[in-house]
C-alpha cells in the first residue's frame, strides 16, 4: 500500500484518529453547499418543479387546472404533490419557496443516500465529478423533479449488492429493497421501469438477487399505490400514460427532449474502457463486470437511449456512476490508508473541484431563468389581457403553461397545454401536432380561434416586429416575445396591436426542446 509515513510524534498520531471523521464531514458539507449555491444565483428550473409547487399552491386537482384528456385520473407523482402541499398548508410557503425547497432537498437525497454504503465517500465524488463533466449530471439534479427520488432509490439498490453481493440477500434487504420500491412508486409513479434492474441481475447471472428483486419490487409496487388510495387504478394509468405518451407522437421533434433518442454518449463507452485499464494497471480485485448488474443496466440504458433518451439520462447514467464509485473506492482503498492526512488532502482538493465544476455558470445554466418576464394580472399593460374567470389558455408552448401557471397559481382560468401534450384533449392534441409538425405556422392554430370565446386567450411567443398573422383577434404585445390574442370586443375591426416602447425581445423558445 502506497502512503505517507504516519509516525509524526504524539500529536501527529492523536490527529490522524480524526482523519476519517474530517473525511466524512468534508463530503456530507460539499454535497449540503452544492445547490445551497445553485439557488443563490436565483436559479430556477423551468419547467416540472415550477408546476408542482403552483398546484400545491393552487390548492386545486389537475382538473381544474388543465383540460385533459380522461385517461388521466390520478396525479401520477402522488405522493410528491402530497409532500408540497402539506409543506404549503403548513408554512403558508409560495411557489417559489417551494421550488427552492424541492431543488436542494432532491439534490441533497440523491447525493447523501449512497454514503452509508461507502468505505471512501471521496470516490463518491470523484465520480461526480466525472458525471458532472461528461454526462451533464448538475442540471439533470438541479430539476427539482421527483424522478430524484427513484434515482437514489436506483443507486441505493445498486450499492447494497455492491456490499453485500457476495451472499444471498438477508431479510434486512430485503425489506430495504421493499422499501425504496414502495417509496420510488408512491413519489414518481413510473413503476414498470423497475423491470429494467431486475433484468440487470439476472443478465448478471445474480438470480438469488434477481429473484428477490422482483418479488420485492412486486410488494413495495402495491404498496406505494396503495398509499394513494387507488392500488389498482393507479399502476394501471401509468402503462396507459406511458403507451399514449410514446405512442400517438409520430415525429421526434415535437416529443420532449427526454422521450427523443439521445445522440449516443461515447465519452460514457470510454469511461467503461477507462475502468478495464484502471483494473489491469492497478491490479483492483474487483469482481468482473459481466458479473455486475450496474454494468448490465448501464448498457441496456446506453442501448435504449437511441430509442427513448431517458433509459440513458436516468437509469444508465446512474449505473456507470456507481462502477465508477466502485471501482475508484478500490484503487483509493489500496493507495491512501484510512488515517492518512495525505487522504485528507486528496479530500479537500476533490471537494473544492467538484463545487467548481458544478457551480460555475457556464452558459448561464443557472441564471437564465433571471431574464424571464411572465405574464400577471398585477401588469398594468395586460389590464384585460389575460383570460377572463372560466376562460381558457390556448398555448403550444410549455414553457408558457410552465412559468405562468407558476406565477398565477390561483388564476381562475384552465390550460389547454400542460406539462405532457399526450393528456391534452384529443381534437386539442391534433392543433398541438399540426402547430410543431408546421414549426409554428399561425394557420394550424386556426381551430382553436374558431371555439374561443370572450372569455379565452390565444398565447403565442414572437418578436414585436409584428403580430401572429391570425387577424381574427385583437393582439396585445405587452410582455417581451409574448403575443396575447382575444376576440374582438366589439363589432369593429380589430385595433392595431399595441408594442409599448419599452419592450424588448424575449426569449423564444420551443417547449418541446427543453429538458424535463
Amino acid at each position: 500500500m502506497t502512503d505517507d509515513n504516519n509516525s509524526g510524534g504524539p500529536l501527529l498520531d492523536r490527529l490522524h484518529r480524526y482523519v476519517p471523521l474530517a473525511t466524512w464531514a468534508v463530503v456530507i458539507l460539499v454535497i449540503l453547499v452544492i445547490p445551497f449555491k445553485i439557488v443563490s444565483y436565483g436559479y430556477l428550473p423551468g419547467d416540472d418543479a415550477l408546476r408542482h409547487a403552483a398546484k400545491a399552491v393552487s390548492g386545486k386537482p389537475w382538473s381544474e387546472i388543465l383540460l385533459l384528456n380522461p385517461a388521466y385520473q390520478i396525479d401520477h407523482e402522488f405522493g410528491w404533490s402530497l409532500l408540497l402541499e402539506k409543506i404549503q398548508h403548513a408554512e403558508n410557503a409560495n411557489a417559489e419557496s417551494l421550488v427552492v425547497f424541492s431543488v436542494v432537498s432532491l439534490f441533497m437525497l440523491a447525493g447523501w443516500s449512497v454514503l452509508p454504503w461507502l468505505k471512501r465517500p471521496e470516490a463518491w465524488l470523484m465520480a461526480l465529478i466525472l458525471a458532472s463533466l461528461l454526462m451533464g449530471l448538475p442540471q439533470r439534479w438541479m430539476l427539482g423533479r421527483p424522478y430524484l427520488v427513484t434515482l437514489a432509490a436506483l443507486l441505493n439498490l445498486l450499492l447494497v449488492w455492491q456490499t453485500h453481493g457476495s451472499s444471498a440477500p438477508r431479510w434486512w434487504m430485503m425489506g430495504l429493497m421493499t422499501f425504496l420500491m414502495a417509496a420510488s412508486t408512491f413519489v414518481h409513479g413510473v413503476w414498470y421501469l423497475w423491470a429494467l434492474p431486475v433484468a440487470a441481475f439476472f443478465l448478471a447471472g445474480q438470480f438469488r438477487w434477481g429473484t428477490a428483486l422482483m418479488l420485492c419490487s412486486a410488494v413495495g409496487i402495491f404498496l406505494g399505490s396503495a398509499l394513494t388510495g387507488h392500488p389498482v387504478a393507479y399502476p394501471l394509468q401509468a402503462v396507459k400514460l406511458a403507451m399514449l405518451t410514446t405512442g400517438i407522437q409520430d415525429t421526434a421533434h415535437i416529443k420532449a427532449v427526454e422521450l427523443q433518442p439521445f445522440n449516443g454518449n461515447i465519452l460514457a463507452v470510454m469511461l467503461v474502457g477507462g475502468l478495464l485499464v484502471l483494473r489491469r494497471l492497478a491490479g483492483l480485485a474487483a469482481r468482473p463486470l459481466t458479473a455486475n448488474p450496474a454494468f448490465w443496466l448501464a448498457g441496456m440504458g446506453w442501448m435504449l437511449g437511441f430509442v427513448v433518451g431517458r433509459f440513458w439520462f436516468d437509469w444508465g447514467g446512474a449505473a456507470l456512476l456507481v462502477l465508477l464509485t466502485g471501482d475508484l473506492q478500490l484503487f483509493l482503498q489500496t493507495r491512501f490508508r484510512a488515517d492518512s492526512f495525505r487522504r485528507l488532502g486528496l479530500v479537500c482538493g476533490v471537494a473544492l473541484t467538484l463545487f467548481l465544476v458544478t457551480t460555475n455558470d457556464i452558459g448561464s445554466r443557472w441564471t437564465q431563468n433571471l431574464t424571464w418576464q411572465f405574464v400577471t394580472p398585477d401588469d398594468p399593460d395586460l389590464a384585460g389581457w389575460l383570460p377572463d374567470r372560466g376562460g381558457i389558455f390556448y398555448t403550444a408552448d410549455m414553457t408558457l403553461f410552465y412559468e405562468t401557471f407558476f406565477k398565477n397559481p390561483r388564476a381562475d382560468w384552465r390550460y389547454v397545454l400542460g406539462f405532457e401534450p399526450t393528456l391534452m384533449p384529443a381534437e386539442d392534441f391534433k392543433v398541438y401536432h399540426r402547430v410543431h409538425w408546421n414549426f409554428g405556422d399561425t394557420q394550424a392554430y386556426e381551430p382553436w380561434v374558431e371555439k374561443m370565446q370572450p372569455p379565452d386567450r390565444l398565447v403565442i411567443r414572437g418578436d414585436r416586429s409584428g403580430p401572429p398573422n391570425l387577424p381574427q383577434l385583437e393582439w396585445e404585445y405587452g410582455v417581451s416575445g409574448i403575443w396575447i390574442g382575444r376576440l374582438p370586443r366589439s363589432n369593429a375591426p380589430p385595433p392595431a396591436p399595441t408594442v409599448p416602447a419599452t419592450a424588448t425581445r424575449g426569449r423564444l423558445t420551443n417547449a418541446v426542446n427543453l429538458p424535463r
